[in-house]
């Protein structure tokens, strides 16, 4: 099966969302791509409680000063495309109230013809549960209470929830989605692989080099022959960030950074791993709409030609 691409969209301050969003989701179906993706973040404390994605003495990145919604984003990419899937990687679960959330998707769905992937995780920053009202201690807790809440809200009438932040009585809630939304979730500890294979579809690892994602399916396959699941169900997308040069690296660099052919080989490494699906992001490191949508085309037309 040929590797399936993604392509972030551009929700950091440096781009205009007035008109960007659009542009680079139409660019992406165009150029072929079989996604779009968008990311959660929701502030940048002055003093903050952990380190960046708790990396001990990382600081945390400018462009978390504006990060636009998700689900905003979303829906502009929705109105401007018709093939692209919608994805999240991620939308930080237990931030969000599940009800509100679960009906929020299941309309995104219905409005865009079935096209949302519904990626999920808990999140690590202290001080964005607080902002949003969150306990950060039952983080684990409260991602189970969405999925159940997505179930509920997502299949038929009568839906009916009785749980830590939800309490929904017997109810019609629509619009019901125009299909199966697929579920995919972050993480990569026992707890959270253990909770993928039993609730979703498949796994999201982000920034993760091809060793370890080739040990963790591996993990994956023993824990979904533990649940009676066959571990080919479940799917594996890479969230990268790309930087794209005009010559290649030399010497020691990161995945994903360097020139076409090197990131072809770094895209093969993760076929080899097994992932079905990498999204690439490159808006941090595009100086703007047209250097992104010109790095889409670059990278979609060279592993075109690899025949990955």
């Amino acid at each position: 099966m040929a590797l399936r691409l993604g392509l972030g969209l551009p929700q950091t301050g440096s781009y205009d969302l007035a008109k960007d969003v659009t542009a680079v989701a139409r660019a992406a179906e165009e150029l072929g791509y079989d996604s779009v993706w968008v990311l959660e973040r929701l502030l940048r404390p002055e003093e903050p409680l952990d380190d960046m994605y708790l990396v001990p003495g990382l600081r945390w990145a400018g462009y978390f000063r504006s990060v636009a919604d998700p689900l905003v984003t979303m829906s502009l990419a929705a109105a401007a495309t018709e093939r692209v899937r919608l994805g999240s990687a991620v939308l930080v679960g237990p931030l969000h109230q599940p009800f509100l959330l679960a009906r929020a998707l299941g309309s995104l769905d219905a409005a865009s013809g079935g096209r949302v992937v519904a990626g999920l995780g808990t999140g690590w920053s202290r001080d964005e549960y607080a902002a949003a009202g969150a306990d950060h201690a039952t983080r684990g807790a409260a991602l189970d209470e969405l999925l159940d809440v997505c179930a509920a809200v997502w299949g038929p009438d009568p839906a009916a929830y009785e749980g830590r932040r939800t309490r929904l009585t017997p109810s019609a809630v629509g619009p019901k989605p125009a299909g199966r939304i697929p579920v995919l979730l972050a993480g990569g500890n026992d707890t959270a692989l253990r909770r993928m294979v039993r609730r979703a579809d498949g796994w999201l690892p982000s920034m993760m080099a091809p060793e370890r994602i080739a040990a963790t399916r591996s993990r994956i396959a023993e824990l979904a022959h533990e649940a009676g699941r066959d571990p080919a169900e479940l799917s594996i997308t890479l969230r990268t960030s790309v930087k794209l040069t005009d010559r290649p690296v030399e010497g020691k660099r990161r995945p994903h950074q360097g020139s076409p052919e090197q990131i072809v080989a770094d895209l093969e490494d993760a076929v080899r791993a097994g992932v079905q699906e990498v999204l690439l992001d490159a808006q941090l490191t595009s100086r703007d709409v047209q250097e992104l949508i010109e790095t889409a085309k670059v990278l979609r037309e060279a592993v075109t030609e690899a025949g990955l």
